[in-house]
């Protein structure tokens, strides 16, 4: 054993227990660790646990039941536990020492468990001022309640819950509202666009408006205005570092913890109707047979939104159901209607290299009490597609006057295993599919095939699983899902830090010297805020399961492994584990009778029923 192990066991105090115990041996003045203990630092994965030893990179996994109260960042001794006729583990013995943590906790039956992992936590402080499944942050070094909570039963919780699970919980600090920003002065240099009819198109329920587009049929040119955030936010101040610390808006299904102060986001820099804005504009012309960009301006503006319209009318316009309307809006509703012409070619050319996948998406609505209401399934509209393509061309644009170094969005191709693996799955769907020289004609001779068998959705799903995760890199490089050989972040500095960082790029031409470490920090922060909003939404859809046990649903099996089921009524999207499987295909619908609901765990128990 090396000195700062022996030292670390000397400051434990249970050196001499561990000697007594022919744990550690003592011969020579040296230290030994008996052959049949390993020593090392746990680290909690999802359902198990690793153990890193100190002079070995072979990392043993401790499953959670053997852990005796040892927790992540702990040092301790685990014993071998042979077992001639199951696979050999390891039971830890000895915590040696505690990492200073903070640990989010709720009581249950007279002990303390870990809200992420349900794990017992040890502790050496009273606990009888925490009431039955109350949630607290415990200090392990202490031994003191830093924070109570709440109580699981109150739904109100939920949200401090995921935040502080996935650190996010700074967010809710109300002196960010109290940050001080720039404000511009001088607009003699900007571009008078006040006239244009540019407009916005958004969810019912946004509150910021980060692009408005507006289309000159008569030049075949395309203007995509964005909010311009960098002229309100400079590079190094105290809320530009805020906005980096949090690189995007975190959405819940009840309200928005966003990037930058309301007063910013949802006001001044917002592209609200009839209020003149600060834009940074692109300005495209395309050629009317190749639809390709044959010049690209872009400038800063001033623009005023003349409406904010939603998907949903924008829907029912181009379904040629007008509603009723004023004369200026159906002068815009005729120009969209252009514009979507147009975005319907560039489309269909995007997909000679790029895909369509078809998804559907849950919206979660709320309660007054936080409770769930219901779930509404979002799908793809001709208006979504009709501003994902401005916004695509906007971005290809913004990448272009790029060199090789900047910030970039990056999405590689899948890996062959990752493919043969997807295939696997899709011959049990009854699919036959191989692979092909080229990748795209594999996945399109896919699609095909899961459309004559009526299993778009779930393929496309599946083949969404078996790519790689889009991340930011300061090197240019494709993006396999949307088919470009070059790709940016540009249209949403309000919610995005990656957009904001590239709209000061283009503006000054100077790349800040940190560019790769930005886009590593919020390629990691993007995954953490994904995490902390599905555990919110998991949550609800918990607690809506614990008041319908013994209830019957239709529910869809999308993992034969792990025997997960979704439901396709009542809350659509509430992943259900069921251990009573009867060899059913993949996606195959099934009834599942709840059994229970675990709001802690987040895991909802049950049967097939016939």
């Amino acid at each position: 054993m090396n000195d700062k192990i022996v030292k670390l066991l000397q400051n434990s105090n249970i050196l001499e227990k561990l000697i007594n115990s022919d744990v550690i041996k003592l011969k020579n003045g040296k230290y030994t660790l008996n052959t049949k203990y390993i020593m090392g630092t746990v680290e909690l994965k999802y359902k198990y646990a690793l153990l890193h030893l100190e002079d070995d990179e072979y990392t043993p996994h401790i499953e959670f039941e053997d852990l005796n109260g040892a927790y992540n960042g702990d040092v301790v001794i685990a014993k071998k536990v042979f077992h001639p006729r199951a696979k050999n583990k390891i039971k830890v013995e000895f915590i040696i020492s505690k990492k200073h943590a903070n640990i989010l906790v709720y009581k249950k039956d007279f002990t303390l468990w870990s809200v992420k992992e349900s794990l017992p936590i040890t502790y050496a402080f009273e606990i009888k001022n925490l009431k039955e499944l109350d949630v607290a942050i415990i200090d392990t070094q202490t031994n003191t309640i830093v924070k109570n909570i709440g109580n699981l039963n109150d739904p109100s919780i939920d949200e401090q819950i995921s935040l502080i699970l996935y650190h996010e919980d700074y967010r809710l600090d109300p002196h960010f509202e109290e940050l001080d920003y720039h404000t511009p002065t001088h607009n003699e240099n900007r571009v008078d666009l006040s006239e244009l009819n540019f407009c916005t198109i958004d969810p019912d329920t946004a509150k910021d408006f980060d692009d408005a587009v507006y289309y000159d049929e008569e030049n075949f040119t395309i203007y995509v205005a964005i909010a311009d955030v960098s002229s309100y936010v400079l590079p190094n101040t105290a809320i530009d570092k805020e906005a980096r610390r949090r690189a995007f808006s975190l959405y819940f299904p009840h309200k928005v913890l966003p990037m930058l102060p309301h007063k910013l986001s949802s006001d001044l820099c917002s592209l609200k109707p009839d209020e003149p804005r600060l834009s940074y504009v692109f300005k495209m012309k395309l050629d009317k047979e190749t639809l390709s960009i044959i010049q690209s301006d872009l400038f800063e503006a001033v623009i005023v939104s003349k409406k904010r319209f939603t998907y949903g009318r924008i829907d029912r316009v181009l379904a040629g159901k007008l509603d009723t309307y004023t004369p200026k809006e159906k002068e815009l509703f005729d120009n969209l209607t252009k514009l979507y012409q147009v975005t319907q070619k560039l489309k269909a050319k995007r997909l000679q290299k790029g895909y369509d996948f078809r998804t559907k998406e849950s919206s979660l609505k709320l309660d007054k009490n936080l409770e769930l209401q219901s779930v509404e399934v979002e799908e793809s509209t001709p208006s979504h597609s009709l501003i994902e393509e401005c916004m695509l061309l906007a971005n290809i644009a913004a990448a272009k006057k790029l060199k090789r170094q900047g910030i970039f969005r990056v999405h590689e191709e899948p890996s062959q295993k990752s493919m043969q693996n997807l295939l696997t799955e899709l011959s049990l769907l009854g699919i036959d599919a191989n692979l092909k020289a080229d990748i795209h004609q594999t996945i399109a001779n896919i699609q095909k095939q899961a459309k004559k068998a009526l299993l778009s959705v779930e393929v496309d799903d599946l083949i969404i699983k078996a790519q790689q995760q889009a991340v930011y890199s300061s090197v240019a490089s494709k993006h396999f899902g949307l088919g470009f050989d070059r790709y940016s972040h540009f249209t949403s500095p309000i919610r995005r830090y990656a957009d904001l960082v590239l709209h000061r790029m283009l503006k000054t031409g100077e790349i800040p010297s940190d560019i790769a470490n930005v886009c590593d920090e919020i390629s990691i922060k993007e995954r953490e805020i994904d995490q902390a909003v599905w555990d919110f939404e998991d949550r609800k859809y918990v607690r809506w399961a614990a008041k319908r046990i013994d209830m019957i649903f239709v529910c869809e099996i999308v993992d034969i492994e792990k025997k997960i089921a979704v439901l396709t009524e009542g809350a659509y999207g509430a992943r259900i584990k069921f251990d009573n499987y009867k060899n059913q295909k993949l996606f195959s619908k099934v009834r599942v009778q709840i059994k229970s609901a675990n709001i802690a765990t987040k895991e909802i128990l049950g049967i097939i029923v016939s």
